[in-house]
């Protein structure tokens, strides 16, 4: 397997990457993925180890972590708030400098993103975004590998996402100015993505050719949608005001009433964990125009491409 060469030290957003990048990464996504299916593994990480953050619960990302490190030779060790000094009122600078000293690459789950640039600039090994409140890089990617590999031009597919302009949505907007896909954000009122994204992901979109488009009217958002992509209505730590929040996003489920306006045979993704009869049925989730446990799948396959990258050279 070759690996790939991407510009960046660091896997903090996909802002981080070119188009040459991503495409590089999911050439060796696919690779690995088609090696899995044979039952054949290539050590590239052996003896190396990942540092893996957990600051916030997790089933995908440890799990797809672990296992992908382990089918790469290497090993994963998981450091909860509660496991280390950072719980504690250590500074990110300390921890960056001890767990450089100790491991080959760092992983981090956590809250706010100025934590994760932090550990970044004093760590002096890799470190991957496995989530922050504002970016969902690992997320981003598996998603639009899971589109690549159903297109022969992923510049020419329409993805609609539907719901809170999260951290799920501005990894989105970033990637699809990156890639020049065509995407629309369809949020209530005042839970769009947040501006300095979408200004970032308008300026990369000049020079892709992606049309944005940021909306609250759900029936237009999905006309001509490819794929139609959602996600909790009520993000990890907001759990407090989730009887108020749920009220705005009534109209912005995603079911069979709501495919059919697409006019097309469209595919739905979710990054999960869903909450199946609020932004999504199971009639959908279950149904024949899901694809989203093929999306789960490949955040394995992908997480496992960027370490490569990061972490075999």
């Amino acid at each position: 397997m070759k690996i790939p060469r991407i510009s960046s030290e660091d896997f903090l957003t996909l802002g981080d990457l070119t188009r040459e990048d991503i495409f590089r990464l999911f050439e060796c996504s696919a690779a690995l993925k088609k090696d899995v299916k044979k039952g054949k593994f290539e050590k590239v990480l052996e003896n190396k180890t990942l540092a893996m953050i957990f600051e916030k619960n997790s089933t995908r990302t440890r799990v797809s972590f672990e296992t992908g490190m382990l089918q790469l030779g290497g090993h994963a060790l998981f450091l909860s708030s509660n496991d280390i000094q950072l719980g504690r009122g250590e500074t990110i600078a300390d921890t960056a400098r001890v767990l450089s000293r100790y491991n080959d690459g760092i992983m981090i789950r956590t809250f706010g993103h100025d934590k994760v640039v932090a550990l970044a600039d004093y760590a002096d090994i890799p470190v991957v975004n496995g989530l922050t409140d504002t970016y969902h890089p690992c997320q981003a990617l598996a998603d639009y590998f899971t589109i690549f590999e159903r297109e022969k031009d992923i510049a020419k597919v329409k993805v609609t996402y539907i719901g809170d302009g999260n951290n799920v949505a501005n990894s989105l907007l970033i990637g699809a100015a990156i890639l020049g896909t065509d995407i629309t954000i369809a949020c209530p009122r005042k839970f769009e993505p947040e501006m300095a994204v979408m200004e970032k992901a308008y300026k990369l979109a000049a020079n892709s050719y992606s049309k944005i488009v940021i909306t609250n009217d759900v029936d237009k958002a999905v006309e001509g949608a490819d794929y139609i992509y959602t996600d909790v209505w009520v993000s990890m730590g907001q759990e407090k005001d989730a009887a108020k929040k749920k009220k705005p996003f009534l109209n912005y489920q995603v079911n069979m009433d709501l495919l059919r306006k697409t006019g097309k045979d469209t595919k739905v993704l979710h990054c999960l964990p869903a909450h199946r009869g609020e932004e999504i049925t199971d009639e959908v989730m279950d149904g024949r125009h899901s694809i989203v446990f093929d999306q789960a799948e490949n955040r394995l396959h992908c997480q496992k491409a960027v370490l490569c990258a990061l972490m075999g050279r």
